[in-house]
């Protein structure tokens, strides 16, 4: 059921992500992140002591403004509600870059209803700026100010620029299926985690590609990028928030494009 925008959840999240900023600060660029591997033995998947700070910074702040609101937040899991919205919270998008001291992570919050998020925010709190989809549109707030955010539309496969975070992409087949996009494009860059996709809404960049992601990776990005006039789908055109395989477009042009080009070599799971 689509529930109409109270624009107190507008208010909420900038409090979660204003919380969420001095949490991840806290931690970013010192020696003091008491990072673990959520994998260990198996890979590398890190999990530092400011994601776990950032998740309770934003969990307490729904614990009073909105109690009746499910969560699902990326370390603390699911805490269910009964007012028919959910929070979906990743308190660190992009870990590994956190760790190296880059600045392409961010904070990402969305609420959605049964129909899908219906507001979301990409907060890059060391460079300032918060990415805001509502239905009102998006907003850009960076120092003081703020500027609408547009997808950049009338670019063509030859002329796109394109963002992924992993060259690896997914799988065999998924990677297979990415480069046959990669191959037809001006240009191809890695390892921006969400904030790839907040450069796409602010037209920056035209494509975003990437595969095996969950739904706290990718719900706000939609929201984000729904609101600033571009496209997010799965691979086979269908809704993403849940997760799984990503293609954001500037333009409902380009994405048709990039999901033939997808789907040429048949059914990719």
């Amino acid at each position: 059921m689509r529930h109409s925008f109270d624009p107190e959840l507008l208010d909420v999240a900038n409090e979660m992500a204003d919380a969420a900023r001095q949490a991840t600060l806290r931690y970013f660029r010192t020696d003091s992140l008491g990072t673990e591997n959520k994998l260990a033995g198996s890979g590398f998947d890190p999990v530092t002591q400011g994601d776990r700070a950032a998740e309770k910074a934003m969990r307490e702040v729904l614990a009073i403004r909105r109690p009746d609101d499910g969560i699902y937040g990326e370390e603390f899991g699911k805490t269910a509600g009964s007012s028919g919205l959910t929070w979906i919270l990743d308190p660190i998008d992009g870990t590994r870059a956190f760790l190296c001291g880059t600045a392409s992570w961010g904070v990402l919050i969305s609420v959605e209803d049964d129909d899908g998020p219906i507001l979301g925010v990409i907060d890059q709190p060391y460079l300032e700026e918060r990415f805001v989809g509502a239905p009102d549109g998006g907003k850009l707030h960076w120092r003081g100010g703020v500027r609408d955010l547009a997808a950049r539309g009338g670019v063509g496969l030859a002329d796109a620029l394109m963002l992924s975070t992993f060259p690896e992409v997914g799988t065999e087949a998924e990677r297979l299926a990415f480069e046959r996009v990669r191959d037809q494009v001006k240009l191809t860059r890695y390892g921006l985690d969400c904030y790839g996709y907040a450069l796409l809404a602010l037209g920056q960049v035209d494509l975003v590609i990437e595969a095996g992601l969950s739904a706290y990776d990718i719900s706000a990005p939609v929201a984000v990028i729904q609101a600033a006039g571009g496209v997010v789908t799965d691979w086979q055109g269908q809704p993403v928030h849940g997760g799984g395989q990503v293609l954001a477009a500037g333009s409902a042009a380009l994405h048709e494009a990039a999901l033939a080009l997808l789907n040429a070599g048949g059914v990719h799971a």
